[in-house]
């Protein structure tokens, strides 16, 4: 997915809440927003180079949006409104094998009492979920970087799915270069990890891909393992 961003770069100071945060804009601390409700410890520390995308508005509190970190010389996307766009457009490339052959994309699908990213109708019916993953250790992937009430819903429903007899794939989309496959943080979040393993023993299709990460674009480039 190509990237048109106003860029500007920072120096990050602090995080005061999931959606605010401090930085240095060449001598002046300003207030950015971050497009990650995700705790994002291990990037967002102080001194760290951001990328910003500057997004002036007579409404907003601030004229900035974090969207890139660089950790250990490589760019990580940080931002959660990217994974589905670009799982989307990689649908529509045929970048994603496990989802080739589909006729229509549904965004924002309804089933049950949760709602999927991706309703795909062709010669079945499959339900996609997507996660972007970031926190990474030792070159491996893991998600969730907090507990998430709202990801356990979604495995729970997708089970259901799955058991009525939909086709069901949950896609962990790595938004990290350096990393190189992908497991459930049980550390963090153990019943989700408890959970996606029971859904995968059920039925549902545990996928994970990497991207290219560049300041002008972040499209997938393959899959990567996944161990649990």
């Amino acid at each position: 997915m190509k990237l048109n961003y106003n860029m500007v770069f920072a120096k990050f100071i602090k995080r005061v809440n999931r959606f605010i945060a401090f930085v240095d804009i060449n001598g002046e601390v300003t207030q950015v927003h971050v497009m990650n409700t995700g705790r994002l410890g291990e990037l967002l520390v102080e001194g760290a180079e951001v990328m910003l995308s500057v997004e002036p508005s007579e409404i907003r509190k601030t004229a900035y949006d974090l969207r890139m970190v660089k950790k250990e010389g490589i760019w990580v996307s940080v931002d959660s409104q990217l994974p589905n766009k670009i799982v989307e457009e990689g649908i529509i490339l045929g970048l994603i094998d496990e989802l080739e052959g589909y006729k229509e994309i549904a965004r924002e699908s309804f089933y049950g009492k949760s709602r999927f990213d991706f309703k795909l109708t062709g010669d079945d019916i499959c339900f996609v979920e997507v996660k972007g993953v970031t926190l990474e250790r030792d070159g491996w992937g893991y998600f969730p970087d907090a507990p998430t009430d709202r990801g356990r819903k979604h495995i729970d429903e997708m089970i259901l799915a799955v058991e009525e007899g939909y086709r069901g794939v949950i896609i962990f989309l790595i938004q990290h270069p350096g990393i190189n496959g992908f497991s459930p943080n049980q550390e963090m979040d153990i019943a989700f990890a408890n959970k996606l393993i029971k859904a995968r023993e059920l039925g549902v299709e545990i996928i994970a891909y990497g991207c290219n990460v560049s300041l002008n674009e972040v499209k997938i480039n393959k899959r990567l393992p996944v161990h649990f």
